[in-house]
């Protein structure tokens, strides 16, 4: 019994101790900003190559349905 409180006592202080450095801005996450870039710049080719290979589709898909709602 006496460990199993011993235990709980240490991962409890371990637990609030992460917390305080978390707020208290000492233990500050920088994140993975490469990766990020990345992410970012690997999201907007596919953006382009899509829209390259699609666009005259979509235009004209667009202009179809917009000449369709508004009449002749």
């Amino acid at each position: 019994m006496h460990t199993l409180l011993s235990r709980t006592v240490r991962r409890a202080r371990s637990a609030g101790a992460g917390i305080y450095r978390r707020l208290s801005g000492a233990d500050v996450e920088r994140g993975d900003v490469p990766g990020w870039v990345l992410i970012t710049l690997m999201t907007a080719g596919l953006v382009i190559a899509l829209w390259a290979v699609a666009g005259p589709a979509l235009t004209a898909a667009f202009s179809d349905a917009i000449s369709s709602v508004s009449g002749p």
